[in-house]
């Protein structure tokens, strides 16, 4: 009986848990469909009392918010490409490979992990700009081309590959291109799920470098792009509302696509290697 009174309490906080979360995007949601006037009106409801379309029908007008998406899905589609190669090879060589000084450099890769982001930037942002980058894409692709999280992760993964299976390839006369292209990857699916979901989140997500590197309009992102929707002395909050409901919209897609693996692949990647 206390074992099933303590799940019922551990389920009840979860679902509370799961409603304090989920609360504020569905009023968000629904409020992208108010005017201004009823979203700052002193009396609140959830339901839009005179439901308006115009604060959609207007993104592109008044925002070119098209433009911000599309740079947006590019960046971090190409970042989340590389940081996924990346990272299964590095873990496959970290993971399956004895030399010398592999556990220094997964010290380091480690050690990486641990260095706030905010301590790094002014040095990068310096070297990026002698370095000629500065209003390009390169200069927010490079940085992350490489996750600490991502060959961690993989080198945990790897565990997961039989040493006999790679043994076998080899004998069978394949090289060691064919061997991580065509079994690894293939064999890494849950890792690479795992990454796919967290660095896709934090590149699109991110706000401050794309904020110092890109100075056009036509080349920014939709995070900073976000910001124009505060006026000097006033902010369209039905714009900002809809425009931000339509930019979660692909994190949740990709979720949806790896979350089946998604798991499996975080939990692989706590054992202990």
């Amino acid at each position: 009986m206390k074992i099933k009174a303590m799940q019922i309490g551990m389920l009840a906080a979860l679902v509370i848990g799961g409603l304090l979360t989920v609360f504020p995007f569905v009023w968000m949601v629904l409020s992208s469909f108010k005017s201004n006037g009823e979203i700052e009106a002193l009396e609140q409801t959830l339901l839009p009392q005179t439901p308006v379309l115009e604060n959609y029908l207007n993104l592109q007008n008044n925002f070119n918010f098209l433009q911000y998406f599309l740079n947006s899905v590019f960046v971090a589609v190409a970042v989340t490409l590389l940081v996924i190669y990346t990272s299964c090879l590095c873990g496959y060589v970290l993971g399956k490979y004895n030399f010398r000084g592999k556990n220094l450099i997964f010290a380091v890769v480690m050690m990486t992990m641990m260095v706030p982001w905010s301590v790094t930037i002014i040095p990068r942002y310096t070297m990026f700009v002698q370095a000629g980058l500065q209003d390009s894409y390169l200069a927010l692709i490079i940085p992350s081309m490489v996750s600490g999280f991502g060959v961690f992760m993989m080198k945990q993964n790897m565990e997961a590959v039989p040493n006999e299976l790679i043994e076998a390839a080899r004998m069978d006369g394949s090289n060691e291109f064919q061997i991580f292209h065509k079994l690894i990857f293939p064999l890494s699916k849950n890792g690479i799920s795992a990454i796919a979901i967290f660095q896709f989140l934090w590149i699109w997500e991110d706000y401050l470098w794309p904020y110092l590197m890109i100075d056009s309009e036509a080349k920014q992102l939709l995070a900073v792009g976000l910001t124009t929707f505060n006026g000097r002395y006033t902010t369209d909050y039905g714009g900002l509302f809809a425009a931000t409901s339509i930019s979660i919209l692909p994190v949740i897609l990709v979720y949806v696509i790896f979350q089946r693996r998604f798991v499996a692949g975080v939990a692989a990647g706590a054992v202990k290697g």
